[in-house]
């Protein structure tokens, strides 16, 4: 799916005159919804869609009780 970020759809503005944009997304699948949150994340932190940064699992550790 590809997906364009549209940096004209939105304004700065006071609460009082703010629009509802959550009303685009009240009709998407949960799926969807993950889709767009993916790339969202991958804009803000810079990596590409298809070669993702991996889990770096040497910092959890598990013990006993």
């Amino acid at each position: 799916m590809e997906f364009k970020l549209d940096r004209t759809a939105f304004r700065a503005s006071k609460a009082d005159e703010q629009v509802n944009y959550g009303e685009e997304y009240r009709g998407k699948s949960p799926g969807e919804l993950l889709e767009i949150a993916f790339y969202l994340n991958s804009l803000a932190y810079g990596f590409s869609l298809d070669n993702p940064p991996k889990m770096d699992k040497t910092v959890f550790s598990a013990r006993k009780r």
